[in-house]
């Protein structure tokens, strides 16, 4: 690492979730990995939770299908949104798990022998994102699979207001109830509890689960998992400025008397957006105000007393949490997570040691490079 700007990840926390989570649902897990498992690392991710006992990995696309191929994961793998009828070639080829949502979807597979092609059905009980929308649309969406000898293996929904909403993921269960019922077929996989869902609605339809957030100890109901992810950077410049001067582009910072400005190696191209003005970060056990606008690659703290240089700041973790930092920025700890950009490097613990790092952008340069020379 060059530039000590890092995002924490704690394995043995992601572990103790999975564990923790399976233990309590009883049921089958599936990890859902989408967004380089939001923003983690797919690959040391993807490792841990099998060896914890995940037994499917759920990806939003075939692009992070292959990836998870590429990097050796042999296992189950489901795609969650649109794959393309062209692509199905390629899919069958590496084995991966497609969902089918609609009658279009199943016409355009006619074109190729879809014998060994393996899908999911999926149920809009209520999300209206994608979907069949009736019973009648899944009977003959299942007789159509079936007839072209398509390897049916699963079916699902998708709760909208698990971690909100007891009343609204009720209904949404009981349609999903009444279509798994109805079709009467031997699925391998049935699904419908998302993260929260998994530790707060227990029910006897489905016979898996899947993680996503939770498995990083993000979850509105139970409090007790492990969080695994901290963003650190360190001060790297320290300054006396004197009273009325101001602080960053468009001076929107002045200095009400002689102030400690330090300087971190961290701004909005890393994800830390431009909202975050104002807000916290904490610095050996005290918050610290960011003050100017967030820069590209550099943001200003106003510091409580001096500090050496190289000290180490922390963003969110331990002691400011990623769930305050969304409230206070009005978002979620998704939207958080994902946008720390690949130029940040990801360094992975376990018990209590980095045991590997990883930076996105240096190692694509690197593998480019080697491919130019011929290496």
């Amino acid at each position: 690492m060059y530039r000590e700007t890092w995002l924490e990840v704690d394995l043995d926390a992601i572990s103790y979730n999975v564990e923790t989570i399976k233990e309590l649902c009883g049921k089958k897990i599936i990890a859902v990995l989408k967004a380089n498992a939001y923003g983690c690392g797919d690959h040391p991710v993807v490792q841990t939770v099998v060896e914890a006992g995940a037994e499917m990995i759920a990806v939003s696309s075939l692009e992070e299908a292959l990836v998870l191929r590429n990097e050796g994961y042999t296992g189950e793998v489901l795609i969650l949104g649109a794959t393309r009828k062209e692509d199905l070639p390629l899919v069958m080829e590496k084995g991966i798990t497609i969902t089918v949502y609609s009658a279009t979807q199943i016409e355009a597979m006619k074109a190729y022998d879809t014998s060994t092609l393996k899908v999911h059905l999926k149920y809009d009980t209520g999300m209206n994102r994608i979907g069949f929308r009736s019973i009648s649309e899944l009977k003959e969406a299942l007789k159509a699979l079936l007839d072209q000898k398509v390897k049916v293996e699963g079916i699902f929904t998708h709760f909208a207001c698990a971690d909100s909403s007891k009343e609204k993921t009720d209904i949404q269960f009981h349609k999903f109830k009444e279509a798994v019922e109805t079709l009467n077929y031997p699925f391998t996989w049935i699904h419908c509890d998302n993260s929260d869902a998994s530790v707060s609605y227990f029910e006897d339809v489905t016979n898996a689960c899947r993680l996503g957030i939770s498995l990083y100890g993000i979850s509105a109901y139970k409090k007790d998992l492990k969080h695994a992810l901290s963003l650190y950077t360190r001060l790297f410049f320290i300054k006396h400025v004197p009273q009325g001067e101001s602080i960053g582009y468009g001076a929107t910072y002045q200095t009400k008397e002689e102030e400690i400005i330090g300087t971190i190696p961290i701004g909005y191209a890393d994800g830390l957006i431009r909202e975050n003005q104002g807000r916290c970060v904490y610095i050996e056990g005290e918050k610290a105000e960011l003050v100017g606008r967030i820069c590209m690659d550099q943001s200003m703290v106003r510091l409580n007393k001096e500090y050496e240089e190289g000290t180490l700041v922390e963003v969110f973790g331990p002691h400011l949490s990623i769930e305050d930092m969304a409230d206070e920025l009005h978002t979620i700890p998704y939207e958080i997570m994902c946008l720390i950009s690949p130029r940040v490097t990801r360094r992975y613990m376990k018990n209590g040691k980095a045991i590997q790092e990883e930076n996105m952008r240096l190692e694509y340069s690197s593998l480019i490079g080697n491919q130019n020379r011929g290496e």
